[in-house]
């Protein structure tokens, strides 16, 4: 009987675990209500796309909050420019490549508004109020006088119908505006012609989509699910509270103005005895009485005056405020000082935790978004481009699609404590130069090309400094004199 016993609690625990793990499937009383649709995201997109995307653009225009957000997501996630550096051995080659690119970049932008680096801000923009962004390659001809006949236009997610599903005439689906072979590959994009939202834009008449070859556009999202057609708005969780909070943040404001516009009430037994002080009519007939600092005004008999209160907003406006903006920041993925700007309640350690964290998130954007769907495709096309114009040979292709992209470097709370550790790091082979130098942003070959340089010209000047400007791991400057706490500024830090 013990072995039975035993074995009988045995399963009536392990049945009460799993209950517990499926709790969420339960349909008792207090998850009744809780019966959402088992839906695709792309019904979801396909469905809501255009109103999610009209709103989405209406707050980023008219809230301070939901723009700062957007500003700080392109600032963090592309910064001045997520960078290629070529790999190829060959020096002389790949300084020729970077150079040619470097001119290119002023030219890339087919509006002619800002370069290449430019053209990632807006792209990370639009992956926050639209979560996608449409990138076509446009060939140049050789009379455009562009050394590499190849500029990059920006389609916004409105010039993609989502409403555009079915047969094309070839045989091939339709969804979403995007058009599939038999076998699921991409094949083309169905782009409208003018933006429906542009009343400005009265050209002919002409069909209302055009068929655009998929390897001339680049879609760039964050794919969430599998198989997800269309991108969703980055600041799409927090839309909600956004609006009702910007809603009642205005409405106390305005109840705050309207109250305070009134000084006082004078009441009378009497209507027709006069009113205390000078009366001046008002608009609408009735009396306004105005007061002067230190009058001492003699009341007729039967008046009185009330002067106004207004109600403050109490004790629990700002925590309500606080509370708030915080799950604003967590749907939005981003830190709440870069939210609100408000670092009243940070310190270092608790910036530096949540910059760790956000930096993580933005780390996987810049790599499985910006470089896998924009740079890289970009690059490509850009090296076809220039080998056609005769900028490079056809034997340098294959060895020139090697590169790497560099994102921006982050700036730190203390950044006299990073580059202390980098140094010990590098000093204990546990990293390299070339990595230390990559997370600054910047290439270490021409890193090293400019330090030369700075040391070359300093020794032709007879200059010298504290650090030699060229200094290699594991090497050292000359020692100098210790200096002067009361002359040199630095000694005394």
């Amino acid at each position: 009987m013990g072995i039975f016993d035993a074995f009988r609690r045995r399963s009536t625990g392990g049945a009460a675990a799993v209950r517990a793990r499926l709790e969420g499937a339960m349909a008792k009383r207090r998850l009744r209500g809780w019966n959402p649709p088992l839906e695709n995201i792309n019904a979801l997109v396909a469905s809501g796309g255009p109103r999610l995307l009209a709103r989405s653009r209406e707050l980023v225009v008219t809230n301070g909050y939901a723009a700062n957000a957007c500003e700080a997501f392109a600032a963090n996630l592309v910064g001045d420019g997520i960078k290629p550096s070529s790999l190829i051995e060959d020096g002389d080659m790949r300084d020729r490549i970077q150079r040619l690119w470097l001119a290119w970049t002023d030219e890339a932008d087919a509006d002619g508004l800002t370069d290449f680096y430019g053209l990632q801000a807006m792209i990370a923009r639009e992956m926050f109020v639209a979560g996608e962004c449409f990138v076509r390659l446009r060939p140049r001809r050789a009379e455009d006088g562009l050394r590499v006949p190849l500029q990059v236009q920006l389609l916004q997610s409105e010039m993609l119908p989502f409403d555009r599903t079915g047969t094309a005439a070839n045989g091939n689906r339709i969804r979403c505006g995007i058009e599939f072979d038999p076998i699921g590959r991409r094949v083309a994009y169905h782009f409208r012609r003018r933006h429906p939202g542009d009343s400005t834009d009265h050209g002919e008449v002409l069909p209302e989509t055009a068929r655009v070859p998929a390897e001339d556009v680049l879609h760039v999202f964050r794919p969430i699910d599998a198989g997800q057609l269309r991108g969703l708005p980055h600041v799409a969780p927090a839309m909600v509270r956004l609006y009702l909070l910007d809603q009642y943040d205005d409405a106390e404001l305005d109840r705050k103005k309207t109250a305070a516009m009134f000084a006082g009430f004078i009441t009378k037994t009497a209507p027709e005895e006069q009113l205390m002080g000078e009366v001046e009519p008002g608009e609408d007939g009735t009396g306004i009485a105005s007061l002067e600092p230190g009058t001492l005004q003699v009341l007729l008999p039967g008046e009185d005056v009330k002067f106004s209160t207004p109600a403050d907003v109490g004790g629990g406006y700002e925590a309500f405020q606080y509370r708030t903006l915080l799950n604003i920041a967590a749907s939005v993925g981003l830190p709440y000082h870069l939210v609100t700007g408000d670092v009243r309640q940070a310190n270092y350690s608790s910036l530096r935790a949540e910059l760790v964290e956000f930096r993580r998130r933005a780390s996987q954007l810049q790599h499985g978004v910006i470089a896998f769907q924009l740079c890289r495709p970009v690059w490509r096309r850009w090296l076809e481009a220039a080998v056609l114009a005769g900028e490079l040979d056809p034997s340098d292709l294959a060895g020139a699609l090697a590169v790497q992209w560099i994102p921006p470097r982050w700036d730190w709370v203390d950044p006299l404590k990073d580059i202390q550790a980098q140094l010990l790091a590098i000093e204990a082979g546990l990293l390299s130069r070339r990595k230390a130098v990559e997370a600054t942003g910047y290439d270490i070959e021409e890193i090293d090309r400019e330090n030369a340089a700075d040391r070359d010209r300093a020794e032709g000047l007879g200059l010298q400094y504290r650090a030699s400007p060229g200094e290699t791991q594991g090497a050292r400057a000359t020692p100098n004199p210790p200096a002067d706490s009361r002359t040199d500024p630095s000694a005394q830090e």
